[in-house]
């Protein structure tokens, strides 16, 4: 006598969810046991990867602004500048983790420095690297422009603050610096104004 070898699942008998047996159905749903159990942690896996995919990384073009700076200071010139970072520093700031909106530039001896920015680690490299998030970090300048920057240093009043902190079109870092003074109320009233004008005129050319 022949026997059915067809598995239960197509003959039609029934077995309990999870039971053992070697035939393909019920390995199926074995298996679809443990991926359920297992459904938390993948998601929590899945959570963590979120935070950083969410953000796109930046391999050219601008990184953070500091819109700030031109309210507060009256800028008379600028200069790019290389900035000198670590390689996870480097990573965090691809991930548009930076601020410079509190940067500004400070002579340590022969050399120039920016302080006051900010970047953040990496959610998924927290653990492994560490770094001082507000370090100072060294500008990379020719002499005969970081002897020009000393000098306006010394000037009373005058400041030095970052603008925009960007990818240039060969991939590396860079930082345009305002060189500027500080504006008097007056000043900054002025600068509201303008400012007004140029919206309520932007709006008047859009109708």
């Amino acid at each position: 006598m022949v026997r059915n070898l067809r598995p239960p699942a197509l003959t039609g008998t029934p077995l309990a969810r999870g039971e053992l047996c070697d035939t393909p159905p019920c390995a199926r749903e074995s298996r679809r046991e443990f991926s359920l159990q297992q459904k938390p942690l993948q998601s929590g896996i899945f959570r963590i990867k979120l935070v950083i995919m969410s953000r796109q990384i930046i391999k050219f073009g601008q990184v953070s602004e500091n819109r700030k700076a031109r309210f507060a200071y009256s800028i008379e010139d600028t200069i790019e500048a290389g900035i000198s970072l670590t390689g996870a520093e480097i990573k965090s700031v691809r991930y548009g983790l930076v601020t410079i909106v509190d940067g500004f530039v400070q002579r340590r001896g022969n050399n120039l420095f920016l302080a006051g920015i900010e970047i953040q680690k990496l959610p998924t490299a927290a653990r492994i690297v560490n770094f001082d998030e507000r370090r100072q970090r060294q500008l990379l300048l020719h002499r005969n422009q970081m002897n020009r920057l000393i000098g306006k240093l010394q000037e009373k009043g005058a400041t030095i603050v970052p603008l925009k902190l960007y990818f240039n079109n060969h991939g590396k870092l860079k930082v345009l610096l305002g060189i500027g003074h500080g504006k008097h109320k007056v000043d900054k009233r002025e600068t509201i104004k303008q400012r007004e004008w140029e919206r309520s005129k932007a709006r008047l050319l859009k109708k």
